[in-house]
C-alpha cells in the first residue's frame, strides 16, 4: 500500500497535552502486574484461503500480542496512553516495553510497527478510510480492544475545583444539565454534531469529523463491557476503580511525595456524584451563582467535544441562565492547571490526569464521566501474523 505522510493526528496532540498536565509524571514502572477484570483473549480461529486451496488458521489476539512483543514491534506514543499497553503486556507476562510510535500511522503502514496503537475515533479511522489523510486499509486490519482485554482506562470527563463546586453548586448543576443535554443530542445526531463542530473551527477534515462523531458517540453510550449506557455522564464506580488502579501501577511521578500521595488516592478523593444527581433530577430551572463560565478543552474544536458545541449552538446553556465560553486547548495549555488556578471554571480531562494532579497538590473533582469506555485499540495487518 502506498505510504502517505500525514499531518499530526489531533488525538496524539491531545495525548501530548495530557502528559503536560501530569505533575511531574514520568516513565512507567516495570512492575509486572496485570490490570483488573481481565478477560481471555479471543481464541476463535478464523480461516482464510491459501493458494493451494487449504485453510490458514489466524492467530488469536494473545498470540498476535506475544508475537509482536517478541519482535519489539508493539507501538505506542506514550504521553499518557501507554498505561493500558503496559497493563496489557503485563497481563500476558511480557516485558513492559513498547516501541515509540510517532504522531502518524506511517509506522503501521510500513510495518516498522506491526501492532500499533490507535484511538477508535481518530487514528483507526485514518487507517481504515481512504479520505484525505487516510491509508485506506478498510476492514482488512485486525483490532485488539483494551476494553475486551480488561485493561481499559476512562478518558474524557468534566471537572472543576472542589472550592468552585462548593461555592457555586447551582452553577455546577446547571452547567452539567445543559452539557449533558448537548451530549444527548450529539450522540443521537452525530452527523449534525460533526457539522456543528466543523463550523466552530475544526482541526480535521469534514469527512474525518463525521467519522469521529459516530465513534465518539459509541464511547459515550457503551460501557467497558459492551453494554448500552443511557445515563450519559454516569460515573461507574467499577470502571473508575479499574482506571485508578492501573494508574497507580504504571504512573510514576517525579516528585516522591506526589508519588506517595497518588498511591493513597481513592475515588472519594477525585469524584463527587451529587451535582450529577441534582442535574438529572432538575426541571431545568436554576438560580445560578455565576452566570458567565468557561470550559477548557484538551484540544482544538472537534467531535471529541461535540456535546459542548451542540449545547452552545442549540442554546442549551442560555436556557439554564449561563453564558459559556468554550476554550480550545493546544500548545502548552494544561487543563488541570487552568482550572486549578481559576483561569477557567470547568475542564475536560482524564481520570488518570485528575488523580495525578491532585497527588501533586491540586484540589480538583470530577463531576461527570462522559466517555464510558476506552477508545484505545491496537491495530495490525493479519498477514504479518501468519
Amino acid at each position: 500500500m502506498k505510504k502517505r505522510t500525514m499531518k499530526l493526528v489531533s488525538l496524539l496532540c491531545v495525548a501530548a497535552m495530557t502528559m503536560s498536565i501530569f505533575v511531574g509524571c514520568g516513565k512507567a514502572s516495570d512492575e509486572n502486574t496485570s490490570g483488573s477484570n481481565s478477560s481471555e483473549s479471543s481464541k476463535e480461529e478464523s480461516g482464510s484461503d491459501t493458494e493451494d486451496g487449504g485453510t490458514e488458521t489466524a492467530l488469536s489476539d494473545e498470540e498476535v500480542i506475544k508475537a509482536a512483543a517478541a519482535d519489539g514491534k508493539v507501538g505506542n506514543w506514550g504521553l499518557g496512553n501507554e498505561y493500558e499497553i503496559l497493563a496489557l503486556l503485563a497481563k500476558y507476562e511480557l516485558p513492559t516495553e513498547y516501541l515509540s510510535q510517532d504522531f502518524t500511522m506511517d509506522g503501521f503502514d510500513d510495518d516498522s510497527v506491526t501492532l500499533a496503537s490507535a484511538m477508535t475515533y481518530n487514528e483507526l479511522g485514518l487507517v481504515q478510510n481512504d479520505y484525505d489523510g487516510g491509508y485506506g486499509y478498510g476492514d482488512s486490519v485486525g483490532i485488539i480492544d483494551m476494553n475486551n482485554e480488561g485493561v481499559a482506562m476512562l478518558e474524557d470527563n468534566i471537572f472543576c475545583t472542589k472550592k468552585f463546586a462548593e461555592e457555586n453548586p447551582n452553577t455546577v448543576a446547571a452547567f452539567l444539565y445543559a452539557s449533558l443535554k448537548g451530549w444527548e443530542y450529539a450522540v443521537e445526531n452525530p452527523e449534525e454534531a460533526a457539522e456543528i463542530c466543523y463550523e466552530y473551527g475544526s482541526s480535521v477534515s469534514a469527512d474525518h469529523q463525521a467519522y469521529m462523531a459516530k465513534e465518539v458517540a459509541k464511547l459515550v453510550t457503551t460501557d467497558m463491557n459492551g453494554n448500552s449506557v443511557s445515563d450519559i455522564g454516569n460515573m461507574d464506580e467499577t470502571a473508575m476503580e479499574q482506571t485508578l488502579e492501573i494508574a497507580k501501577k504504571y504512573v510514576t511521578l517525579d516528585d516522591a511525595d506526589a508519588n506517595t500521595a497518588l498511591q493513597a488516592i481513592t475515588l472519594d478523593d477525585i469524584r463527587d456524584t451529587s451535582f450529577l444527581e441534582t442535574a438529572k433530577a432538575s426541571d431545568g430551572a436554576f438560580d445560578v451563582e455565576k452566570s458567565e463560565v468557561s470550559i477548557q478543552l484538551k484540544w482544538l474544536p472537534q467531535a471529541q467535544f461535540m456535546g459542548y458545541y451542540v449545547a452552545l449552538d442549540k442554546g442549551y446553556y442560555d436556557e439554564v441562565g449561563l453564558k459559556v465560553n468554550i476554550v480550545s486547548g493546544g500548545g502548552d495549555i494544561a487543563e488541570t492547571t487552568a482550572v486549578n488556578n481559576g483561569t477557567v471554571d470547568f475542564g475536560v480531562t482524564w481520570v488518570t490526569n485528575l488523580a495525578s494532579a491532585n497527588a501533586g497538590g491540586m484540589d480538583l473533582v470530577e463531576i461527570a464521566q462522559i466517555y464510558q469506555r476506552s477508545g484505545l485499540v491496537l491495530v495490525y495487518k493479519p498477514e504479518n501474523f501468519k
